[in-house]
């Protein structure tokens, strides 16, 4: 079973269907406690806006979410859902997670924000989360900010938007992507595949 927060902010319908047609068996919890009942494989932390509306309402979440963390459950993290993984954001004054540390800052200037559309990766490891996934392919993107991890080993792509940024960190069961592969056609559907086989 893999736990899809909902903490109303984003689509779930699309990240649950996506889930669903590549073998997954996803669960929507919308209860905290229910978290720390569930018996889950994965979590998948998903959702779009900003960044201290989505630590708000992703407080009661919390204990649940590092409880599967430390067991070594893998997580998914995807656009504000890898943002709320870092310690701060220039986007607000709400603490982050802290599951990886380093900052989420704003796109810097001279590109149009929030960067809205495909752009293409560059891999820098060679992951089982990026299996099947080519240097050069297109996935859709829709944010503001980006994550600067403090140690770049876990980068394992990136993509160019004014900027050289973090597209994919993994690190140890902590896997995260600040495009949206629900949204990416079939590669974007490879991705959470594999986030699939691995749970």
């Amino acid at each position: 079973m893999i736990a899809v927060i909902d903490y109303g902010m984003g689509n779930l319908r699309s990240i649950h269907n996506a889930l669903a047609k590549v073998g997954g068996n996803p669960v929507i919890i919308s209860d905290s406690n229910a978290l720390l009942d569930a018996d889950a494989d994965a979590v998948v932390i998903p959702g779009v806006g900003a960044f201290g509306d989505a630590m708000r309402n992703l407080a009661p979440f919390a204990d649940g979410l590092f409880d599967l963390v430390n067991s070594g459950t893998p997580l998914l993290g995807i656009c504000i859902g890898m943002q709320v993984l870092f310690e701060r954001s220039e986007e607000s004054d709400a603490a982050g997670f802290g599951l990886i540390r380093g900052d989420v800052v704003r796109l810097p200037d001279g590109v149009k924000i929030p960067q809205m559309g495909w752009n293409e990766l560059t891999l820098r490891s060679d992951t089982d989360l990026l299996a099947g996934i080519d240097d050069g392919d297109f996935f859709y993107f829709v944010h503001s900010y980006y994550c600067v991890p403090e140690d770049e080993r876990v980068i394992a792509a990136t993509t160019d938007y004014g900027v050289d940024m973090a597209a994919v960190v993994e690190m140890d069961n902590i896997h995260a992507v600040q495009f949206h592969p629900e949204k990416s056609s079939r590669k974007g559907l490879r991705i959470l595949k594999n986030f699939v086989e691995k749970s």
